[in-house]
């Protein structure tokens, strides 16, 4: 739980408070609408280490570790 609230945080910074449903989930994987382009380096290591990968396809990161069954 504390790694899932670790990641909310940091994409916390890079989300406008305007962004009414900034999480979702598919079959086995939680979706942030956060883009990678504007992460920090260091931000987008950690959440690596934290299981979210970005997702090129439409501006997100992916965590299948967090996601729903």
């Amino acid at each position: 739980m504390k790694d899932l609230i670790e990641a909310l945080t940091i994409f916390a910074k890079y989300i406008p408070n305007v962004v009414a449903h900034p999480t979702h989930c598919e079959h086995d994987e939680l979706f942030v609408l956060c883009d990678p382009a504007l992460v920090s380096e260091d931000d987008l290591a950690r959440l690596e280490q934290l299981s979210f990968s970005p997702r090129g396809r439409d501006a997100s990161f992916r965590s299948f570790r967090f996601g729903s069954a």
